[in-house]
Parts: structure tokens; sequence; C-alpha cells
């Protein structure tokens, strides 16, 4: 049993790794295989193809953060009528305590869900709405009750734009602290370029729609 655990294990760390550096179309279950050095009846056998493979290495992070950050938001709900920019906040500790779970696995986390969104990967979004949608809807109603004035359909779009934005600077986190300390001596770590987004994304989402 231990064995066969241990077989998983390194799958799915394989996989991961693999799934973030390259994508999950230009990685094929072959390389995983070999970095993982195990046969592909392994991978077969312990998860049946390469689209459950995918949402097995998501899974380990999702069923960690999901609840967590649902849990955050609406204890927080619960003490005022917070504003976007404490519901973005309260997701914080939720992302940074992955990396409890993996060596920068709040950046992996964040990499491989932009990966599913780049990379078309339609199961995963229905992967993601039919197991952790209860999750989910918590955070899309806070938002959309802290933002009354905009149509659930701009709404659509702008959490869309939020998720790009979020990814694309966790995915650019290394060059743009590189960046920062070399132009403006700022030293900043994981967290410190989340909280500089924050802002960022709550204003965004809560511009006023304007007509043409």
């Amino acid at each position: 049993m231990a064995n066969r655990s241990d077989t998983k294990t390194r799958i799915l760390d394989a996989a991961e790794k693999l799934f973030a550096e390259r994508g999950f179309s230009e990685t094929s279950l072959r390389l995983i295989t070999s970095k993982a050095e195990v046969n592909l009846a392994s991978v077969n056998y312990h998860f049946g193809s390469k689209k459950e493979l995918i949402r097995a290495v998501l899974a380990r992070y999702l069923d960690r953060f999901m609840p967590e950050a649902s849990d955050a938001v609406v204890q927080l709900k619960q003490a005022s009528e917070p504003s976007l920019n404490e519901i973005f906040s309260s997701l914080v500790k939720p992302l940074l305590e992955l990396n409890k779970f993996k060596a920068d696995g709040t950046r992996t986390f964040l990499q491989l869900l932009g990966r599913g969104y780049i990379e078309s990967q339609g199961h995963l979004r229905w992967f993601i709405t039919t197991h952790y949608g209860e999750h989910l809807s918590e955070f899309v109603k806070a938002v959309a009750e802290s933002a009354p004035h905009i149509p659930p359909a701009e709404m659509f779009w702008r959490l869309h734009f939020t998720l790009g934005t979020v990814v694309f600077t966790m995915a650019s986190a290394d060059a743009l602290t590189e960046i920062a300390e070399a132009d403006f001596n700022e030293h900043n770590d994981i967290e410190a370029v989340i909280r500089k987004v924050i802002p960022y994304l709550a204003a965004g989402v809560a511009v006023p729609v304007t007509t043409q």
C-alpha cells in the first residue's frame, strides 16, 4: 500500500511541476512518466486518463484553498459589509497557506489555475464549478454585493480579467521583484506582491460601467 501511495505522489509531483512550467497541452504522459520514473501503466492505474491526472493535481490545492477562502469571506461578511479591497484581502492568508503544503505552493497553484483558463481546458472549469461551486459562489456573491452597480454580465468579464491579472503577476513575480529591487530599492516577498495587486483589482472591478 505504501509503495502505491509513493508512486501516486511521485506522479502528481512530476505532473504538477511540468504542467506549471510547460502547460497541460505541451506536457505528455510520456514526459510525466519519465520524470516520475514510473511506467505508463502506473498512471493509468492511479488516474485513468490525462484529464483525471490534471484534475487530481489541481485538487490537491483546491481541497485546501477553497474551503478556507470561502470561510474567510463568510466570516468577513458576518462582521461587516466588506469592501472589495477587504474581500480580496481575505484571500491572502488562504493563498499563503498553500506554501505550507508545498514549497512555492501559492505561485504554483495560481500558475496551474491560469493554465486551465489560458489553454481552454473546459473540463477543468467544469471540475471546479462542480466540485467547488458552493465555495466559489460565496466569493462571487460577496463581490457582487459589494459592487451592486456592476451588471452580472460585466462582472463575469471583470472577474476573469482579475484572474488573468493575478496569474500574470504570479508568473512574473520573480522578474518583477528583481526589477523593483534594482530600480526602486524595494524588497518584496510573495505576500507583498499579492497585497500590491489587490487595490488595483478592487478598483478595476468596481469602476462604473461607461456607455459609448
